[in-house]
């Protein structure tokens, strides 16, 4: 019944099977207990940072949870859409708790067993917790790799001390590393055609080693870790270096741990593997840079700058509107220094942005101010904002409940589930909210120059979830009913419908009571249009 969990077992362990097969069963039902209950308790709002306080104390173990989570997510056809979002936030807060908890873990290590490997996989994990990526499989496609490799020099050398042993043993002539990279080159770059990838280079998927392994290309950060620890199984001591705008790796020529740094060639991962001078290098980025910038780097550091990365690509993303790889950047960085100021006023201003978890804000505020107190300025301002966030939550009364009977309704024609498309800018949406006239303030109107609308703000507008991910605010004039409808592909779907019925969608239990009268609308709008269509 449940096949994902034989990995938990030993054909050797001697297992009570009925106790476990009531475990899983009794966590399943826990599982589906706070799934419901989520959508009732966070409907109107993101889900707190407290709103986990229950899986955090779970009485049973967590891979059975977890388990019955990815049961939710993979249940099949258009339906279950409300309990497969929150079966998602919940799973995605469950697995990144237990990333950080490895990688603080990796990080407390002495340097030599933290490997560069591991690091990148543990950065790729975080930032996508809902992927089957863990360091075995990783590490299995990079052995599989160093075997060609092994196969390659075979035929050069058949005598080559890299072929004898699995083991990591340094190779000792600089001759003989040279035949090791140059296998490596063939490998790589000729057989399996890896490369840089100049055409997408700020993909965020060149940062995560499991895809640059699945697509064969990356970023020079990316292609130097895998490089690297090829080298290294096959006894070719590579060392990280952080180069400006373009990560590198050196490779001593002289005597080992030499401070010279005309001793070393630099390679260039993204690159094809090229060997480098110090003047080429300084070709490679057009400017002169000091000694510094050629030494080695920790793991820690190499890490630093594969998240800082993610960072840039993270504030550079305008599509994701809630900003998760920036969030989840952000919290890496963190985890490795919690006490650099800039990045928690960062963090601080991006869930202030957000407007969610306003108690973290206060939090992080208050430790940015016993850090620095020179930051009062902006502390203060963000904390009397928040404040007055607090409060006016604290004011709000339950949910409007809008009826379409009421008088000032009458203009509204389309309704809550309905698949549209903009007449203007040609997109699909589905709505999930209206108002008799447009609700927003004067200078959202100004700036989207509503009032050179026929109608301008004075007609029905509409919340709607944009295929490209976006929630926008569309005046009636500008909204059509579309007559191919289909899925929209929104992060947020299921947060306001409960499935997809080919035509339209269903609203949930939260949403209808909002909009009680809309569910019979959209039916019969849907048979009237696709009725008479088909005809």
């Amino acid at each position: 019944r449940w096949p994902s969990l034989l990995k938990y077992y030993s054909h050797t362990d001697g297992v009570s099977w009925l106790e476990e097969y009531k475990a899983r069963h009794n966590a399943g039902l826990e599982a589906q207990r706070i799934v419901a209950s989520f959508s009732k308790r966070f409907f109107s709002e993101h889900v707190p940072c407290d709103g986990f306080s229950d899986i955090e104390t779970l009485g049973c173990p967590s891979h059975f949870f977890e388990d019955e989570l990815m049961c939710i997510l993979n249940m099949e056809g258009r339906k279950g859409l409300t309990w497969k979002y929150y079966a998602k936030k919940i799973l995605y807060f469950l697995r990144q708790q237990n990333i950080l908890k490895n990688l603080k873990e990796y990080l407390q290590r002495p340097a030599d067993r933290q490997s560069f490997l591991e690091g990148a996989v543990l950065i790729d994990q975080y930032c996508n917790p809902l992927s089957d990526i863990c360091l075995k499989s990783v590490q299995a496609q990079v052995d599989d790799i160093t075997d060609k490799v092994r196969r390659v020099l075979r035929t050069k050398n058949p005598r080559h001390p890299s072929l004898a042993s699995k083991a990591e043993v340094l190779v000792p002539e600089v001759e003989l590393q040279r035949q090791v990279l140059d296998a490596m080159n063939c490998v790589l770059y000729e057989q399996l055609k890896y490369k840089g990838n100049e055409l997408d280079y700020y993909n965020s998927l060149n940062s995560y080693i499991h895809q640059v392994l699945i697509r064969r290309t990356g970023i020079p950060i990316s292609l130097s870790v895998l490089y690297l620890t090829i080298a290294r199984q096959l006894g070719v001591k590579l060392e990280p270096v952080n180069f400006p705008s373009h990560f590198l790796l050196r490779w001593c020529q002289g005597k080992e741990g030499s401070t010279d740094i005309f001793d070393y060639t630099y390679i260039d991962a993204f690159g094809k593997g090229k060997q480098l001078t110090v003047k080429e290098c300084e070709y490679l980025i057009g400017h002169h840079v000091t000694e510094e910038f050629y030494g080695v780097v920790t793991s820690k550091e190499v890490l630093q700058r594969m998240v800082g990365n993610l960072l840039n690509l993270g504030k550079r993303e305008s599509t994701d509107q809630s900003y998760q790889l920036l969030r989840d950047s952000l919290d890496l960085y963190l985890a490795m220094y919690p006490d650099n100021v800039q990045h928690l006023m960062l963090q601080a201003r991006l869930y202030f942005h957000l407007g969610i978890w306003p108690e973290k804000v206060l939090d992080i505020l208050q430790h940015i101010q016993a850090l620095d107190p020179s930051q009062h300025g902006a502390v203060g301002y963000l904390v009397q904002h928040t404040l007055e966030h607090i409060e006016r939550r604290k004011e709000e009364v339950g949910p409007e409940v809008k009826h379409r009977s009421d008088e000032k309704h009458k203009e509204v024609c389309f309704s809550i589930g309905l698949i549209m498309k903009h007449k203007r800018y040609g997109y699909n949406c589905v709505i999930y909210g209206w108002d008799p006239a447009c609700m927003m303030g004067h200078e959202w109107i100004r700036n989207m120059n509503v009032h050179s609308l026929p109608h301008g703000p004075h007609q029905p507008f509409y919340n709607v979830l944009v295929e490209d991910g976006s929630c926008r605010y569309a005046a009636q004039e500008n909204l059509e009913h579309n007559s191919e409808p289909r899925e929209i592909p929104h992060p947020d779907i299921g947060r306001y419908f409960a499935e997809f019925t080919g035509t339209h969608y269903l609203a949930n239990a939260e949403l209808e009571l909002r909009y009680p009268e809309d569910l019979e609308l959209t039916r019969a709008t849907v048979q009237k249009i696709y009725s008479s269509g088909k005809e």
